[in-house]
């Protein structure tokens, strides 16, 4: 990879990217206030399950797009984002993913420029597909020539960071414990794509039942932080 490859694996990896991810806790502000999760051994834990969750489902279908932008095979992306949407099990999390998956869309296709992007951004206006989050993800970087490996990786800093930021501002907790439990699920992700690399979309398992009665109940919530 070059320099400018780099530069643009940070720019799209970066947390600070505006697709509305900040808004978002991934289920750990119910976690936190039903006392699922209470200190950082618990946070490390729900961190590490949220993450190898994504990487058996949203990976999968990351890879996926990421294939099919490189054979640009559009009905392949197409399947993957359908397939990905379809096991998502609550409304706050189809919600998230596709929104920030239209909002990377939308600046992908003003700042890329290539017809793909273009074509699925409009894919995703006239509602023909979800536009979810990962397998957008995966075309754009596709599409900018990065190895699918690091996409997969990018998308696994991604969900960790997200839940990370919102326990500084759900929890009695050091920025240090955060990035502590970041550095090891940084190193964990070339193990997960390993596994994973192979599969198929009918593969793709998001088996974390608390997980998801955690975000049914968020739906509820009187009081909410953050939308999900």
């Amino acid at each position: 990879m070059s320099i400018g490859d780099v530069m643009r694996l940070l720019q799209f990896g970066d947390s600070l990217l505006p697709i509305g991810g900040f808004t978002f806790s991934n289920g750990l502000e119910t976690a936190v206030h039903e006392g699922q999760v209470q200190d950082v051994t618990g946070l490390r834990e729900f961190v590490r399950t949220a993450c190898s969750r994504a990487a058996a489902s949203d990976g999968i279908a990351l890879l996926e797009a990421h294939r099919g932008a490189g054979e640009a095979a559009l009905p392949r992306i197409l399947r993957a984002d359908q397939a990905l949407f379809n096991r998502k099990l609550n409304s706050e999390t189809r919600a998230m993913t596709v929104r920030m998956g239209k909002k990377l869309a939308e600046v992908a296709s003003h700042v890329v420029r290539q017809p793909i992007l273009a074509t699925w951004l409009a894919t995703i206006h006239q509602g023909a597909t979800p536009g979810t989050y990962p397998v957008t993800l995966g075309l754009t970087l596709a599409t900018l020539g990065l190895p699918e490996g690091f996409a997969f990786a990018v998308h696994q800093y991604g969900a960790a960071a997200m839940i990370l930021s919102a326990s500084l501002r759900l929890m009695r907790i050091s920025y240090l414990d955060a990035q502590s439990i970041l550095y090891e699920i940084n190193g964990a992700a070339a193990a997960e794509y390993e596994r994973y690399r192979d599969c198929k979309l009918d593969d793709m398992a998001s088996f974390a039942p608390m997980m998801d009665i955690l975000a049914a109940r968020h739906v509820g919530a009187h009081v909410r932080l953050f939308m999900s």
